[in-house]
């Protein structure tokens, strides 16, 4: 059975009454809940983790080696920022879907910048709680086909 990490960063453990207008009114064990739903119907586990601090992030990465086949990343704020997280994603070369609840595109111009991107096999933004269904999906197809 495959196994996925859903990795969420920075503010996201405020999901449901942060910026609702932006991020929803879904709260992070309410997509956590899902996400162990959705897995289950693909053939998989999910494995959820968030962390407001990066290096906790980056030591969920290297500890998925061991334990997963692929990772859900929703790196928050870190994903405009954190060159530490692409290269942990890079060295341990783990599949990994990157994922934005909110259209990152049709953001502030900061936003549009992405350092998890180019180390990614693909992206998903602007679909909401949606988002992590379809990230899942893809990563299990993906997966599948490896």
């Amino acid at each position: 059975m495959l196994s996925l990490l859903i990795l969420n960063g920075p503010n996201l453990n405020l999901l449901g009454t942060r910026q609702p207008k932006v991020y929803g009114k879904t709260t992070l064990s309410e997509i956590e809940a899902m996400c162990v739903s959705i897995a289950t119907k693909a053939g998989a586990s999910a494995t959820c983790v968030q962390s407001n601090h990066e290096g906790a992030l980056i030591d969920a990465i290297h500890d998925a080696r061991a334990k997963h086949d692929g990772i859900v990343l929703n790196a928050g704020a870190y994903t405009h920022t954190s060159v530490a997280l692409m290269d942990a994603i890079a060295s341990t070369q783990i599949p990994t879907v990157e994922l934005h609840l909110s259209n990152i595109h049709a953001r502030e111009e900061f936003r549009h910048k992405s350092y998890i991107a180019p180390v990614a096999i693909g992206q998903i933004c602007g679909f909401g709680p949606d988002g992590y269904r379809l990230a899942i999906e893809a990563l299990v197809a993906h997966l599948s086909k490896a």
